[in-house]
């Protein structure tokens, strides 16, 4: 499914959505990998699943985060869960929150509950919409690491297969860039429509990568269509 623009009141429906109940279990390995015994432990595999994300602006985050975690238990009824929120680089009144969901018609149909109007002016949401997108994930990068900035990209392309293709071709680039692979997933019933997340290690060093010819060249031998979204933010709360 292709991005798409809220109304106000689906706006802050799709905000409470996000915040339900993710909450994974505490790893048992520390720091190195090693369980208690001091034995290493593989990491899991990356696992497929289906991410809701919204991004807006918000007139004070402490605000709009008590009306966030009030919704928590409406959202988990409908099977919504706690993921990630974040805060944007430019501007930490923009917010990005991502969230695991069982059910895109679930999450739509929550979203589309005319009743949180009145919740979203009370959070202090600007504007009358949000980008709100539906992904599916084919790769997830889920160990853990100190570095909390990430950047964000969406872009078209006209095949998937000759796009990410492109991309694996390209990986060593991104690495010697200060990027980390986190996110590789396409949009839910689209996969013209591509969504990455980058672990980002140094800011100069990223900007640098996405203002390249080297990556524009990738990006056109790729397939990709018009420009790319970018956009860097700080996780402050992962569930």
């Amino acid at each position: 499914m292709k991005s798409v623009r809220l109304p106000a009141k689906l706006l802050f429906s799709a905000i409470l959505l996000l915040s339900v109940s993710c909450n994974s279990g505490t790893d048992k390995k520390d720091k190195t990998g090693a369980d208690s015994t001091g034995t290493p432990v593989a990491t899991a595999a990356p696992v497929s699943q289906d991410i809701m994300t919204i991004k807006h602006k918000v007139t004070s985050y402490a605000k709009w985060k008590l009306a966030h975690d009030s919704g928590d238990s409406a959202r988990l009824a409908v099977g919504m869960h706690n993921y990630v929120i974040a805060r944007g680089v430019d501007d930490s009144n923009i917010v990005f929150i991502a969230m695991h969901i069982d059910s895109v018609e679930k999450a739509k149909a929550f979203a589309n509950n005319p009743n949180m109007k009145d919740m979203m002016q009370k959070a202090g949401v600007i504007g009358s919409g949000a980008e709100v997108d539906y992904w599916h994930t084919v790769f997830t990068d889920t160990a853990s690491m100190q570095q909390t900035v990430r950047v964000m990209i969406k872009h078209k392309v006209k095949d998937w297969d000759t796009w990410k293709k492109a991309f694996d071709e390209h990986k060593q680039s991104r690495v010697d860039a200060g990027l980390t692979d986190r996110v590789v997933s396409y949009a839910i019933g689209d996969t013209h429509m591509v969504g990455l997340v980058f672990a980002v290690s140094d800011m100069s060093k990223a900007k640098a990568f996405m203002n390249s010819k080297d990556l524009a060249d990738k990006m056109k031998a790729g397939g990709v269509e018009g420009p790319p979204s970018i956009f860097f933010y700080q996780v402050v709360k992962k569930y």
